[in-house]
């Protein structure tokens, strides 16, 4: 009777962690074992429990296993998902920077394109600009074609034209100076020939309305007219510009020279 009493003392001071021992032990397949813990100064007596009263089995290890691999697959699902939203996010950024390419690529071609047409339309622009001027430069030349100075053929028109062009040349000279020495010299006449004085002596006679001898006429002959003594107004600029570089003009000229 005694020893059935102090078993049931034992079996009440186990400890919470005693019966979880012993249920690991019984998860296992082992025989139950019933655990005294007593003071130091007091006997210890292990005595066999029976394993029907044993309050944990197999089945609680299996729920804590059930729960630790759920929640490793939870643990993974949210890994997997947060890598797939990176994937994503890398994905949408990638996606945006192609658009903003394509868009900076499709701006810049349409700047091309403008800057292509202005300068084909300024090119058009100067073309026809310089096509417009060149025509008013036509136009102008055609004017002054049809406008073009005439002179009379005669002694009057001879002088004039003479005149003009000893202008272009700077050859001083005014009408009334040439028209008293063609007077005095040949009285007008462009044949008009000395085979009488000096010169015709000596092979080069007096020529045109100024009376000037070959020698002189080649020198002082004004370019633009033309290469014959009996050509009036080739003459009379050849004889001015003669008299120019020696008498300092025509008008100075009174007498045979």
């Amino acid at each position: 009777m005694l020893k059935n009493t102090k078993n049931r003392a034992l079996s009440r001071a186990i400890t919470k962690r005693q019966k979880i021992a012993i249920a690991g032990v019984g998860t296992l397949g082992a025989a139950a074992l019933a655990l005294s813990a007593v003071p130091g100064n007091a006997q210890t007596t292990t005595a066999e429990a029976p394993a029907g009263k044993v309050a944990y089995s197999s089945e609680q290890i299996k729920d804590v296993k059930a729960s630790v691999t759920d929640q490793l697959a939870g643990e993974k699902v949210k890994a997997e998902a947060m890598v797939a939203k990176h994937k994503a996010a890398v994905a949408a950024a990638k996606h945006r920077a192609a658009v903003a390419h394509d868009k900076h690529v499709a701006a810049q071609s349409a700047a091309k394109q403008r800057a292509a047409k202005a300068a084909a339309a300024k090119k058009a622009a100067a073309e026809r600009k310089a096509q417009e001027a060149a025509s008013r430069s036509a136009k102008r030349v055609a004017v002054k074609q049809v406008a073009a100075k005439t002179y009379a053929n005669n002694l009057d028109g001879w002088i004039r034209e003479a005149l003009d062009i000893m202008k272009k040349h700077d050859i001083p000279g005014t009408y009334n100076g040439l028209h008293k020495n063609i007077m005095r010299e040949s009285s007008g006449n462009p044949n008009a020939i000395n085979n009488w004085d000096i010169n015709a002596q000596n092979g080069v006679p007096s020529i045109g309305l100024l009376q000037v001898i070959k020698p002189t006429f080649d020198a002082y002959h004004v370019p633009g007219t033309a290469k014959s003594q009996y050509d009036p107004v080739a003459n009379l600029t050849a004889a001015a510009n003669y008299a120019a570089d020696r008498y300092g003009s025509i008008d100075n000229v009174n007498s045979a020279y």
